[in-house]
């Protein structure tokens, strides 16, 4: 048997009674009336849950995203308009929307971390080439640290290896912003080269 449309009120007979009242309920929660939100509770949380239920399948974050509905309703109750339908009409076509909205996001978090775990899993056939690699490129960085002035070494090292700004680095080394901000910028220069980067 085919029902009226979410979307349409009813075209024939007398209306109902309950959407009447629950009309009348929904304009005093409009109006921030707490004990009018009560009633609408109890009218259509059932409603909500088992719509919820159905799409997400968990009983657990079905009953969050009930309750995340019943804040909607709470919420949006000034813009409820029973010309476009019935407060159950609404009320399920919030649930079911948060519903589809809670799986997808569920769906793209472990969409995420199966991504995660693959590359975590698939590490390079050559893992022991990187390491070497980063073995040699860290000789090669501690043997041009050598080659710049003390200063220059203190900054960078305050700065890059131990994360300090440049003003941490000037409070450290008692010396002028300006001069570390100077000796940093020459420091890194003569590294550069020295490690035979180029821009």
């Amino acid at each position: 048997m085919r029902g009226i449309p979410l979307s349409e009120p009813a075209s024939s007979g007398p209306p109902d009674p309950e959407e009447l009242r629950l009309d009348e309920v929904m304009r005093q929660v409009a109006c921030g009336d707490k004990e009018a939100f009560a009633a609408l509770y109890d009218a259509v949380a059932d409603t909500v849950f088992g719509i919820v239920l159905k799409v997400v399948r968990d009983r657990a974050q079905s009953e969050e995203v009930t309750q995340e509905v019943m804040i909607d309703l709470w919420r949006r109750a000034p813009r409820y308009d029973p010309s476009k339908g019935s407060v159950h009409a609404w009320a399920t076509m919030i649930a079911h929307r948060r519903a589809v909205d809670r799986v997808r996001s569920a769906e793209a978090t472990a969409t995420r971390d199966h991504d995660h775990a693959v590359r975590e899993v698939q590490r390079p056939y050559d893992d022991v080439a990187e390491r070497v690699e980063t073995r040699l490129q860290s000789q090669q960085v501690r043997r041009c640290m050598k080659t710049l002035t003390e200063i220059q070494r203190q900054a960078v090292t305050l700065a890059y290896y131990q994360g300090l700004t440049y003003r941490e680095v000037a409070e450290t080394l008692c010396t002028p912003l300006p001069t570390i901000k100077t000796r940093m910028r020459d420091g890194l220069i003569r590294l550069r080269d020295c490690m035979g980067v180029t821009a």
